[in-house]
């Protein structure tokens, strides 16, 4: 795991986390939930009780085009679309958790929603009401230096999502304009993967942090608590989505509870490969 370098700039509740975890030498766990899924009730009530076991908590942004995610993502966004979903409500959510919960928060969101609701309004917004940063996964180049510029205005943390094939070069270019960590496939391919992880791993998170220097988190394909502490012993942090909702789909009736059973074990995962390594 790296160790969390000092910054000129104040450091956000992420950079906390991180710190925090890498203190006990686990990867941080950080837990994605579509805002909205099952309704915005349910999963306020869900990211509340996640908050509790994650290091880090992701709100992703419902949008209509998720060409990144796979057919549980998808389902999800598309259900939480259908009930009323709104921008604000991300603004909303972000203060009642970072009231309410231990966990650092993030937001996952596709350019275009961002884009039409304003770079600069949705970065202040998102900073005032507790948030740490923002992932974007489709963010065009054309793009990049203006959300760039809004979230380090706002505070944000602007955190990448590594391009498969990115050379030393581009990974030494992605790591000087972001900051906060960057973010890996575990698969390749769309999210909801449950597939083995490849053995490369270990040296692909190391390739990374060498390159950047900053924290790496492994996400898109973890799917068992096994896999999470897996990952647990050489990233610093892990996220898992798709497998929570999962959960929360198998029981219907309580989508929130299912949810936290998840977290739970997720977080016990990540602990346990410090123990193993201790």
């Amino acid at each position: 795991m790296i160790t969390p370098t000092p910054s000129s700039r104040p450091a956000s509740h992420l950079d906390r986390a991180l710190a925090a975890s890498y203190a006990e030498a686990r990867a941080a766990l950080g837990l994605y939930l579509p805002l909205g899924y099952p309704t915005r009730a349910a999963s306020l009530d869900a990211l509340h009780l996640m908050g509790q076991s994650a290091d880090v908590l992701e709100i992703g942004v419902p949008y209509t085009a998720p060409v990144l995610d796979g057919p549980v993502i998808r389902e999800a966004v598309s259900q939480a679309l259908a009930g009323g979903f709104d921008m604000d409500d991300v603004f909303t959510a972000a203060s009642e958790l970072t009231a309410s919960t231990p966990a650092a928060l993030l937001v996952m969101s596709y350019w275009e929603p961002i884009a039409q609701y304003g770079p600069q309004s949705f970065a202040s917004q998102l900073a005032a009401a507790g948030g740490s940063g923002v992932l974007i996964p489709d963010l065009p180049s054309s793009a990049a230096t203006t959300w760039r510029a809004a979230a380090a205005t706002a505070g944000l943390h602007a955190v990448p999502l590594i391009p498969s094939q990115a050379s030393a070069a581009q990974l030494a270019a992605i790591g000087a304009s972001h900051s906060g960590m960057v973010y890996a496939p575990a698969v390749p391919g769309l999210t909801g993967s449950q597939r083995p992880l490849s053995p490369d791993l270990p040296r692909q998170v190391h390739r990374l942090r060498s390159a950047t220097r900053l924290p790496v988190a492994v996400g898109i394909g973890v799917s068992t608590p096994d896999q999470a502490a897996h990952v647990s012993a050489f990233a610093d942090a892990v996220v898992v989505g798709s497998a929570v909702i999962r959960r929360m789909r198998a029981q219907s009736n309580a989508p929130a509870s299912a949810a936290a059973e998840a977290a739970r074990d997720f977080a016990a995962g990540v602990r346990r490969a410090r123990r193993s390594a201790a």
